[in-house]
C-alpha cells in the first residue's frame, strides 16, 4: 500500500500519478545534486547492516565489505517514487500538519539534557515529568502544530527512558509526535503506543500521529541500529526522516557546499534505501548542517551558516519533490535574553523563506543541551509573526479598498468605516511584546510577561488519554 493510498479517505492529498523526475529551482540547486550523486557512486557510505547491503548489491549498487556506492540513476529512479506531499494527524484523527508546499509547520525539539526551570530560574537536569510538562505547554502553544519528545528523562532507567519519554509525550500532547529511540525493539514498543492512542494499526497507518526520526552518522555512515529502525518503518509504511548532523570543520567539510553536498548525501540514502523495499513510503529529507565555533568548538545553533545550509538543502528538497525538515527558535544564548531572541528570530524568519515544511529545535538554548518552557513561549510569538509575514499582502479588490479610499476622500479618517470593522482583525496583535503608548501607567517588563504567560500555560491540560490506553501506554514503557 502506498502513503497516498492511505489516505483514500482523508481528501487531504493529491494523487502522485506518475515518477517524478528532479526538477530544481535553480542551477545551483542542479550542481549540488550532481555532486552528491557523484558522492554517492564515488565514495559512497559504510553501511554495517548486512541485509541492507544484500538489497543494495541486488539493485545494482557496488558492495566492497561494508562500503556501499549508490549509481546515480538508481538514486534518481528510488527518489520518484517518494511521496511529495504528507500529512500527520493529531489524537483525534484530525489533519495538524498538511504538506504540500505552501505552509511551514513549527514544533519543539528533543534529547534536551538540562531544564530551566521557569519557577526557580535554575537550570538542572530534564526529568520526566519536565517531559509531561512541556508537552502539555506545546499543546497549548498555538503556533506549535507537532511535538517532540523535547528531553532525556534522566530519572528513568537508560534501557527505557526513550520509552517513558514517548509515552509522556502521547499523553501530555494531542499533536503529533515526532520520536527518536535506541533501537528495534523500542521502536516496536513505541509504535504499539501509537496505535493504542490511533485505535489500531490500519487507522494509525492512515492517519499518522507519529514520525520516526533516525540519525545516521556523519560522516556517511549508517549502523546497524539506524538501519534497522529505518527498514522498519518503511516496511510499515511509517513516516520517517533520516536526519544527521553533519559539522562543518569537524565531520564534515570546512566549506558550506561540501557540508551540504555531504549532509544531502546522508540524507538521500535513507530515502533510497526505504524505496528499494518499499516504492512510495514516506520520508522527510534533511540534515542539521551546522559549523563548529573553531574558538570554542561549538556545534553552533545560532550561526548564520547553519540558517544559509538549511535554506540550500530546502531548495534541493524542492527540486526532488520531498518535504524538508529544517529547523529554528534555537540560540547558542544560555538564557533567554536578547542573543536568543535574535536567533530565534532570524531563524524562524529564514525557515519560513525556505519553504521548509517541518521545522524543529524551536526552544532549545546553549548549543541543543538546554530547553527552557519560557523560550519555548517567546518563540511561538515569534512564530505567530513569522506566520503573519508569510501570508503578504492580497490583491483582491476588497483588500486593495480603492472604493473605500474614494468614499473617505482627503483629509478623512477610516476608524468609523465598515471596511476597517471588517479587516482590522487580520492585523496581528502580539501577546507577549507591548504596542501601549510610553506615558501610560509602568508595564510589567518583557521577561516577566514571558514567565506570567509561560506559567499560566503550563497549569493547562490536555484532554486526557482513556484509562485503558493509559494503562496500555505505562505497560509498553514497563511500568514507569
Amino acid at each position: 500500500m502506498t502513503y497516498k493510498e492511505m489516505f483514500t479517505d482523508s481528501n487531504t492529498l493529491t494523487e502522485q500519478t506518475e515518477p517524478r523526475q528532479p526538477n530544481f529551482p535553480t542551477e545551483r540547486a542542479r550542481q549540488l545534486h550532481q555532486a552528491t550523486l557523484e558522492l554517492m557512486e564515488r565514495t559512497g557510505l559504510r553501511v554495517s547492516h548486512k541485509r541492507a547491503r544484500e538489497i543494495l548489491h541486488s539493485h545494482g549498487c557496488r558492495v566492497d565489505g561494508e562500503r556501499v556506492r549508490i549509481p546515480g540513476w538508481l538514486a534518481e529512479k528510488a527518489l520518484s517514487s517518494a511521496p511529495s506531499q504528507l500529512a500527520f494527524f493529531n489524537r483525534s484523527g484530525e489533519a495538524s500538519c498538511v504538506m504540500t508546499r505552501n505552509t511551514t509547520w513549527y514544533g519543539p525539539t528533543l534529547d534536551a539534557f538540562d531544564y530551566l526551570d521557569p519557577d526557580t530560574g535554575s537550570r538542572r537536569s530534564f526529568t520526566s515529568q519536565d517531559c509531561a510538562s512541556t508537552a502539555a505547554l506545546a499543546d497549548a502553544l498555538p503556533s506549535f502544530s507537532w511535538i517532540m519528545t523535547i528531553g532525556v528523562a534522566s530519572d528513568a532507567p537508560s534501557d527505557i527512558s526513550d520509552r517513558v519519554i514517548a509515552k509522556q509525550a502521547l499523553t501530555w500532547c494531542q499533536k503529533p509526535l515526532l520520536f527518536c529511540c535506541s533501537d528495534l525493539g523500542a521502536l516496536k514498543d513505541i509504535y504499539a503506543m501509537a496505535q493504542a492512542v490511533a485505535g489500531n494499526e490500519d487507522r494509525l497507518l492512515r492517519r499518522p500521529n507519529i514520525v520516526l526520526f533516525n540519525s545516521p552518522i556523519s560522516p556517511l555512515l549508517y549502523d546497524q541500529g539506524v538501519v534497522d529502525k529505518l527498514l522498519f518503518a518503511a516496511e510499515k509504511g511509517l513516516p520517517q526522516l533520516c536526519y544527521p548532523g553533519p559539522q562543518a570543520g569537524a565531520t564534515a567539510p570546512s566549506t558550506l557546499a561540501g557540508t551540504v553536498i555531504q549532509g544531502n548525501a546522508e540524507s538521500l540514502f535513507g530515502v533510497i534505501l526505504g524505496q528499494l523495499v518499499n516504492p512510495g513510503a514516506p520520508f522527510i529529507h534533511g540534515a542539521f548542517t551546522t559549523i563548529m565555533d573553531m574558538g570554542t568548538t561549538a556545534f553552533s545553533y545560532g550561526a548564520p551558516e547553519m540558517n544559509l545550509m538549511a535554506s540550500q538543502l530546502a531548495e534541493l528538497a524542492r527540486g526532488y519533490g520531498l518535504p524538508f525538515f529544517g529547523m529554528s527558535g534555537c540560540s547558542d544564548a544560555k538564557a533567554v535574553d536578547a542573543q536568543a531572541a535574535a536567533e530565534a528570530a532570524f531563524s524562524c524568519l529564514n525557515a519560513a523563506m525556505s519553504g521548509a515544511d517541518m521545522v524543529h529545535d524551536n526552544g532549545w538554548l546553549d548549543s541543543a543541551t538546554l530547553v527552557s518552557p519560557e523560550y519555548m513561549v517567546l518563540v511561538d510569538e515569534i512564530i505567530a509573526m513569522t506566520d503573519q509575514y508569510m501570508q503578504g499582502i492580497g490583491l483582491d479588490q476588497e483588500r486593495m479598498a480603492l472604493d473605500v479610499i474614494d468614499q473617505v476622500g482627503p483629509g478623512g479618517h477610516f476608524l468609523m468605516e465598515e471596511h476597517t470593522m471588517s479587516h482590522f482583525r487580520d492585523i496581528w496583535y502580539p501577546r507577549l511584546f507591548d504596542r501601549s503608548p510610553g506615558n501610560t501607567a509602568v508595564k510589567r517588563d518583557l521577561p516577566t510577561r514571558i514567565r506570567e504567560r509561560t506559567q499560566s500555560l503550563l497549569q493547562q491540560d490536555p484532554n486526557p488519554l482513556p484509562a485503558s490506553v493509559q494503562r496500555e501506554l505505562k505497560e509498553l514503557a514497563r511500568y514507569w
